[in-house]
This record gives C-alpha cells, sequence and structure tokens, in this order.
C-alpha cells in the first residue's frame, strides 16, 4: 500500500468516526443540550435518593446515632430511620425545587435555561450532593414540621398523577372512537375492552378471597365491595344515552381502581388477621424483597410519567407547536418530582414519622391504606364528573339563554 493510499485511508477512518461520534447519543449528552436524555438522568438522580432513603431507613442506626442532637425522637431509637428519610426527602425536594424555580416557563430551547436544565451536571451533582448533606445539620424540630407538610406535599402528587392517569385514559379512548381507527382497530378495541374487564372482575374475587376470608372482616369487604360498586357507576355513566362514551375507558378506569384498592388492602398491617397475603410474605423473605423493589421502582416510573405529561394541565387553549419550542414543561417536570420527593418519604414511613418501618418494607399501614382508598374514591368521582361536567353546563347554559 503506497502513502498516499494509506493517507487517504486514515482520513476516511477518521471522518467515519468524526461522524459515528457527532451521532452518537453519547456525544449529544455531553456536549451539547439533550432535554430527552436530561429527564433520563434526573430520574436516575431520584432512583438514586430514594435506594439512600431506604439505606438510611433500614441500615442507618448506628450513623444516625451520632448525631445525637438531630434527634427528634426523644430517645427512641427506632424513629431515627424516620426521621433519616425526611431529611433526604427534604434535600430532595431542595433540589428539585430549585430546578423548578430556575426553570420554570422555559419556553424555546435557545433560552439560556434550557442549558442550564440539560446541561450543567457536575454543578447539578454538587448541588445535588450538598443538599443531601445539609438537612442533618438541621434542627429536629424543622424536619418534624417538614415531615407533616410532607403529607400535603404527597397529596398534592397523587393528586397530579390521578389527573394524568384519567386524562391519558380519555385520550386514548376518544383517540380509539375516531371514525379511521373505529373501523380498522374495532376488534382490537373490543378484545381490549373485554380484557379489562375480565381483569377486574377477577381482581376483585381475588381480593376477596385475600383480603376477605371471614366476615368479620367487614372493612375489607366494604372496601371491595364499594370497589366493584364504582366500576359500575363508570360503566353506566360511559355508556349513558347522553355521554356515549363507550367502553373503553370504564374498562381501564376500573383497571385502575381495582388496582388502588388493591393496593390500599396490601397496605394494612401485618398484624391483621384478614391480610392473609401480608402473613404469607412474612413466611418468603425473597416475596417481601421482590415487592420492595418494584414498589420503589413503580415510584420513580410513576413520578417520570407524571412529570412529562404536562399538556393535560394546560387549561388555556395551546399555542401551535413550533420547532424551537422545548418538548416538555421543565417547571412542571421538576415540581412533579418535588412533590414526589415528598410522596416516597410518606411511602417509607408509613405516612407517620414515629411508626416502626420493618426492613423491605413500603406504605405499610392503615394511613397508607385510607390514603390509597380515598384516593380510588377520589379518581371515581374525578372520571365521572368528566364525563357528566359537559352536559351540566350545556344545561346551565340552556337556562341561562332562556
Amino acid at each position: 500500500m503506497t502513502n498516499e493510499s494509506m493517507m487517504e485511508h486514515q482520513v476516511s477512518s477518521r471522518e467515519r468516526y468524526a461522524q459515528f461520534m457527532e451521532d452518537s447519543c453519547c456525544t449529544h449528552f455531553c456536549l451539547g443540550p439533550n432535554p430527552s436524555m436530561a429527564r433520563y438522568v434526573y430520574t436516575l438522580i431520584f432512583l438514586v435518593t430514594n435506594l439512600l432513603a431506604w439505606t438510611i431507613r433500614d441500615y442507618g442506626h448506628s450513623a444516625l446515632s451520632e448525631l445525637q442532637r438531630l434527634k427528634g425522637c426523644h430517645g427512641a431509637r427506632y424513629c431515627l430511620g424516620a426521621e433519616g428519610v425526611l431529611r433526604i426527602s427534604f434535600g430532595c425536594f431542595l433540589f428539585f425545587f430549585a430546578m423548578f424555580l430556575s426553570t420554570v416557563n422555559t419556553k424555546k430551547v435557545d433560552d439560556p435555561r434550557n442549558s442550564w436544565h440539560s446541561e450543567w451536571w457536575p454543578a447539578k451533582i454538587i448541588m445535588w450532593l450538598s443538599f443531601m448533606v445539609i438537612p442533618f445539620f438541621i434542627p429536629s424540630a424543622f424536619i418534624q414540621l417538614y415531615g407533616k407538610i410532607a403529607h400535603f406535599g404527597a397529596g398534592v402528587f397523587l393528586l397530579i398523577q390521578l389527573i394524568s392517569v384519567i386524562s391519558f385514559i380519555t385520550w386514548l379512548n376518544d383517540c380509539c372512537r375516531t371514525e379511521k381507527i373505529a373501523k380498522r382497530c374495532r376488534i382490537q378495541v373490543l378484545v381490549v375492552c373485554i380484557t379489562t374487564y375480565l381483569a377486574s372482575v377477577v381482581g376483585i374475587v381475588l381480593m376477596y378471597i385475600w383480603y376477605a376470608p371471614k366476615p368479620s372482616c367487614s372493612l375489607n369487604i366494604l372496601f371491595i365491595t364499594l370497589t366493584l360498586g364504582l366500576l359500575q357507576l363508570m360503566t353506566f355513566v360511559s355508556i349513558h344515552s347522553k355521554v356515549k362514551a363507550g367502553f373503553l375507558a370504564p374498562g381501564l378506569m376500573g383497571l385502575y381502581v381495582v388496582f388502588l384498592c388493591w393496593s390500599a388492602l396490601r397496605s394494612e398491617p401485618q398484624t391483621e388477621i384478614c391480610n392473609k397475603k401480608a402473613q404469607a410474605a412474612t413466611n418468603a423473605d425473597w416475596l417481601t424483597i421482590v415487592s420492595f423493589v418494584i414498589a420503589v421502582l413503580a415510584i420513580v416510573m410513576a413520578t417520570f410519567s407524571t412529570g412529562i405529561d404536562s399538556k393535560c394541565f394546560q387549561f388555556t387553549k395551546a399555542e401551535t407547536e413550533s420547532e424551537d419550542d422545548v418538548p416538555y414543561g421543565y417547571g412542571f417536570f421538576h415540581f412533579v418530582f418535588a412533590m414526589g420527593a415528598m410522596y416516597f418519604a410518606m411511602l417509607f414511613i408509613g405516612w407517620n414519622a414515629h411508626k416502626t418501618m420493618q426492613k423491605w418494607t413500603i406504605d405499610v399501614g392503615w394511613a397508607s391504606t385510607w390514603v390509597r382508598i380515598v384516593n380510588e374514591w377520589l379518581a371515581s368521582v374525578v372520571y365521572v364528573w368528566m364525563l357528566v361536567a359537559p352536559l351540566v353546563w350545556k344545561n346551565r347554559r340552556q337556562v341561562e339563554s332562556t
């Protein structure tokens, strides 16, 4: 091979390598703003924070016992874990709330705040680490106050998540009812509808078997029966002649409320005689660990999916999108993660800062049960209202016009 051909080969190799690096995800992540990649990095930070809170709760007693002046449990050693969770949660909240304040109302990619949201990772990692450490030097009384405020923040997160889920279900239902899709996918939609209703009924039957094995389990029987009634109510309203929303949306909503009811019953204390599944879990450590891991991942995924769904909270008419618009609402994204920080704290401490939580458990206790049940009832009410509201406003306008 001549020197000239070798030079040409080297040049072509460099060009191919340069083109590869230019098109690679790693290069886009490192060298330029990439909002799509950034949201996954923030999610990873949130996941690491969850794992850190769990470590502090279950294995941090020896480390936290050195911070005698920060204890808020008056000598009760078991409360150190719960307070540690609140401190980690507070640091996570501060980080994402600071990001919310610095990125809210960012609309165009040429806005400097787009670069701040998608780049500057070394600075943000240092900021996150600082916020993880600072709460451990804050007086315990303030942390306990934050724990009370976190109840409200967790409720806000659940409400945002609820609206996001219902909006997605109604959007999917509207898409499937369009003339084009209705003709092409009628059989598929019908199969999905039948599957959702069958799954809901099977779930209700299993809950009766697992969580209401005796007539004395009156509260669980009430919860499950009300869930069945809500499924029937949503279906009846949806197929009413004045609504005509079809079977898909109530079927999916039925699955959602059955899941919420199951989550509520699963959260009952393991000492409850009606909770057979909890008793079985105590005898199978691997099942408890797997359930815990799935629950943590579910928290992270729920926060991520809700955070990028800012469009369902646009109460004004959306403007025409352009190429230089940001792909999602940065401020809303960080606000959801800030509320999610409060939410995961409540799950890790069972909504009670002075409650003993066993290792590898999450969202267990009567407070957790009632939060889930109220969330289920609220979801059903919101969905029914979304169906009925247009008729109510229409009738009101007709009355006012006469």
